[in-house]
């Protein structure tokens, strides 16, 4: 347990932000959360935190950090030295980079701009993110077909980065029922007890 005030800034219907929220759980670490909406992180302080403007920002005692992946990595090393959430060795650490990189990647570009277009009017094209998340999806769920989880056999950071957007797909318009394994990842990930659920927007 951290001695330090972690604070984290972001929105609690931000995939982003809720993958290090989940991080914080897990590793049963207190934090205060600070809401960033759109005006906040136009403001001059904010923009002195993260000049990007952009969700989610970690302050940890002095530190300063933004980028939800990178949090991810901060805190794995920080706060959890047995390596499980981030390994050592080489092939298993390349194994979670290549999720991160994913999250980063066609989960963005797929499933979360999918939902950005749906709920909160993203200029963007909607039929490409559909194509997008089409394509990650079946490529998730047959990766998933013979694993418990992403990148070891046991839940490690990659599936916290790519969790909060793949479990809310639907609400833009991408349905999750052809990916039965990738359907019990994702319980299995709500299954852990530090798990707590990103609001639906329905309900924020």
């Amino acid at each position: 347990m951290s001695d330090t005030a972690i604070v984290l800034h972001g929105t609690p219907l931000s995939g982003h932000t809720h993958r290090v929220g989940l991080m914080l759980n897990a590793l049963g670490l207190a934090y205060r959360f600070v809401s960033a909406p759109k005006d906040v992180r136009a403001s001059p302080a904010f923009l002195a935190l993260n000049p990007l403007g952009q969700i989610p920002v970690l302050q940890d005692g002095s530190l300063v950090l933004a980028d939800s992946n990178a949090i991810l990595v901060y805190l794995a090393r920080r706060y959890a030295p047995d390596a499980d959430w981030l390994p050592l060795e080489p092939v298993a650490a390349a194994r979670v980079q290549r999720w991160l990189s994913i999250a980063a990647g066609e989960v963005m570009h797929g499933p979360a701009i999918a939902r950005m277009i749906a709920l909160f009017d993203l200029p963007d094209d909607p039929a490409r993110a559909a194509r997008i998340a089409a394509r990650v999806l079946a490529f998730m769920d047959s990766h998933l077909a013979d694993r418990a989880y992403l990148a070891a056999d046991h839940v490690t950071i990659a599936d916290l980065a790519c969790y909060s957007y793949v479990a809310h797909a639907p609400e833009g318009g991408v349905a999750l029922e052809p990916y039965p394994a990738v359907r019990a990842w994702l319980a299995r990930v709500e299954a852990q007890p530090w798990f707590k659920p990103m609001p639906d927007f329905a309900a924020a």
